[in-house]
This record gives C-alpha cells, structure tokens and sequence, in this order.
C-alpha cells in the first residue's frame, strides 16, 4: 500500500512537473512569434541577396588598391631554357633567335625588375583605385539604407492594412447589429422592408470592405517577406509601433539639408567617384613621361659551350622615353580629363537631386504628422453623428438613408484614422533615408 501510494505521489508529481514545462514552452513559443521590426531588420540585412553583393563588391574594389600598388614592389621571374643546335658550326643568328651566340647549352636562373620612377602615374593610379575602393564602400551603405527603408516601409504597411482590418470588421460587426435590429423591427411592422433592403446593402458593402482589406494585408505581408529576403510570406504577428513621446519634426526643412549633404552615402560615393575620375586623368597625364626601371639578372650554366662561364649575372637600368605613337596618350589624357569633368558636374547634380527629397519628404511627413489629430477629431465627429443618426432614426424622426450615411462617414472615418499614425511612421522612414539617418 505503501508503495502504491509512492507511485500515484510520483507520477502526480511529474504530471505537475511536465505540465509547467509545457506551459512554459508553450508561453515561449508563442511568445517567439512575435516579430520586432528590430528584428526585420537584421533579418534583412542578414539575407537580402542586394546587400550581400553590393558587400562583395565592396571587398573585390579593395582588391584593386593592392593590384595597384603592385607597381611598386619588384618583380621577380625564374628562368630556365635548354638549346640544342642543329648546325654546329654557326654562332650567330639574325632574325626571330635574336641573341648573340648560339651553342648547346641549359641555363637556369632569375630576373629582376624594380621601378625606380614613373613620375608619379603609379602613384595616381594607387590614388584612384583607393577612391574608388571608398565610392564603393559607400554604395554597399546605401544599399544598406536602403534595405532599411524597405523593411520599414513594408512593416510599417503591414501594421496599418491590419489597423484597417480590424476598422472593417468592427464596421461590419455593428452594420450586422443594425440589419438584425431593423429586420426584427421590421417583422413587428415597425419598419419598412425598404429600411431592411438597405440595411443589407451596407451589410454587404462592409463584408466586401473586409475581403479587401484581407487581402491587402497579405500583399504587404507578402511584399514584408521580399524586403526581408524570405521566400515565404511573413506569419508571424508583428510588434506595434507606437509614436515617440514627444514626436515633432524640425520646424523647417532646410534645418536638415546640412545633415543630408555629409550623410547621404549616395553623394559620398559620387565624390569618391569623381575624385577617382581626377586621379586617373592625372595618371594617363602622366603616360607621356619617362620611366626608369632597375635591372638584375643572375644564374647558373650546368651544361654549356666551353667558351662559355658556369655562372652569370648582370645589373642596370632601363629608361623608356615615349616620342610617338600616333597620340594614343594624348586621346587617353582628354578622354580621362572630361570623364573626370562629367563626374563633378554628376556630384552638383546629385547635391540638387539630395536637395529636393529632403524637402519633399519633410513636406509629405508633415503633412503625415498633422493629419494624425485631424483624423482623431474626425473620427469623433463622425461616431458622434453616428450616434445623433441611430437617435434619430430610432425616434422615428430620421430616415434610414440618413443612418446610411452616417455609418459610411464613420466607417471612412475608423479607415483612415486606423491608418494615419502608420502612414506618418512610413513617411518618418523616407525623410530618415533622404537625411541619410539610415545608414
């Protein structure tokens, strides 16, 4: 007896045991459902095939620096060369075999050139690929911006089509409520059919409201899963975002155009682009001057001529002094000079370009802002008059068209005002990017 009360105590014990851990798993997992746009974010960052090629391209560019300060460390060459002759009795050669003595012979050994000067084209060459390397690390932040702004745009989406949602279905909810009322008064004979008929009508027109906004909330749903990388649309249920305490714009929107000039990415990249430009005409300038390279040659004979050493070596320089070549660098210096001029005259435009968004995107988040406490004045005014119509019509001193009327400006009302706070957060996100907050 004793025993079998060990064991009902034990296993009621476990089941208490397993019963809160599968709480607590459910708690968490249910919990874990819940997506922060924090977390959009990252997961966008992390997966967005655009942000990891523009990252890969970033890393290639810084490849080209060091391709180009090659030209300043030495080359080295290993040599080895057998010859056999067929006519023994010749020594020289003309032609093709351009060299002074020809013997049976296997030589092996290295060769050394070192750049002395080339009056500075490595140097520009180094300068423009560094530029470059810089322009295209900033195009990899401007994708990443980018891709911020889609995340957000795409959330901030969501959670309004799903604001707008949940206005249709209330909407619904209390057009069901009137049609079930006025059809119950209408049974009585206290009402007409003609008020059911349109009772009905604005039953339908509010379940035909709910299909869309179904269906609008997994288009953004599904355009969320894009922004973010994924392959499928985005179940999870998203975290709210409420206004920042306090939340105001600048007063004007030239207080933001010093921001976006020395944060825009865009613009940054279009600088090192035409400083590259500047370097690379300064290098193909550079062509028609003379170079000076350092020779050196050693190695070793184990079979040779007998007029010949076991060993050789050799040192000295070679200086090149372009005279002509039908200016080939003459054409490559103007061509390399007017890309470089196109390049600045790119930079003043794109400055304009930046210019115009920022003022555009401070008017539209404006616009956004002030229409938060308009929508909420109303959306009261309308369930007020909702209210005096449904007083009315109940009274009998008004008619059902103007209770139509009165739901439909209240149920536009609940849409628009569900919608307002996310619109201006979306419009907050594109004046961010435009300032270049996002980067």
């Amino acid at each position: 007896m004793k025993a079998y009360f060990f064991w009902v105590c034990a296993l009621f014990t476990y089941w208490l045991f397993s019963g809160h851990v599968m709480a607590q798993t459910a708690s968490s997992s249910t919990s874990s459902q819940v997506l922060t746009l924090a977390q959009a974010e990252a997961t966008a960052l992390a997966n967005q095939p655009r942000m990891l090629a523009a990252q890969m391209r970033s890393q290639a560019s810084t490849e080209r620096v060091r391709e180009a300060k090659s030209g300043f460390f030495p080359t080295i060459n290993f040599n080895a060369t057998g010859v056999q002759v067929a006519d023994t009795g010749t020594s020289t050669a003309a032609g093709n075999i351009t060299t002074s003595s020809v013997s049976d012979r296997f030589a092996y050994g290295g060769n050394l050139t070192q750049l002395i000067t080339d009056f500075g084209r490595t140097s520009a060459l180094v300068g423009s690929a560094r530029s470059s390397a810089e322009a295209q690390s900033d195009l990899a932040t401007l994708t990443r911006a980018q891709v911020r702004l889609n995340v957000r745009e795409a959330y901030y989406q969501v959670l309004g089509a799903e604001a707008v949602l949940r206005a249709a279905q209330a909407a619904l909810a209390n057009r069901q409520l009137v049609s079930r009322q006025i059809s119950a008064l209408a049974q009585s004979e206290l009402k007409s059919t003609l008020d059911v008929n349109f009772a009905r009508v604005l039953e339908s027109e509010a379940e035909l409201t709910v299909v869309r906004a179904q269906s609008a909330v997994a288009r953004q749903r599904a355009q969320l899963a894009t922004a973010m990388g994924l392959q499928q649309p985005v179940a999870a249920a998203l975290s709210d975002v409420a206004l920042p305490q306090n939340e105001s714009l600048p007063p004007a929107p030239d207080d933001l155009l010093k921001e976006a000039q020395s944060q825009r990415a865009d613009l940054s990249a279009a600088q090192a682009q035409q400083h590259a430009a500047s370097e690379f005409a300064l290098s193909e300038k550079r062509l028609s001057y003379p170079t000076l390279n350092a020779l050196a040659s050693a190695g070793q004979i184990p079979y040779h001529d007998h007029t010949l050493h076991d060993d050789y070596a050799a040192a000295g320089f070679n200086l090149s002094i372009p005279v002509f070549n039908g200016e080939l660098f003459t054409a490559r210096r103007n061509e390399a000079e007017r890309e470089a001029d196109a390049r600045t005259h790119d930079v003043q435009q794109l400055k304009l370009e930046v210019g115009e968004q920022v003022r555009d995107a401070w008017y539209s988040a404006d616009e956004a802002y002030r229409s938060i406490d308009v929508t909420s004045h109303l959306l009261a005014e309308s369930k007020e008059a909702l209210r005096l119509a449904q007083d009315r019509y109940e009274a009998g001193l008004g008619s059902i068209v103007e209770l139509n009327e009165a739901q439909l400006n209240e149920t536009s009302a609940e849409i628009t005002a569900a919608d307002a706070t996310y619109t201006y957060l979306t419009r907050s996100a594109q004046l961010d990017f435009a300032t270049g907050l996002l980067n």
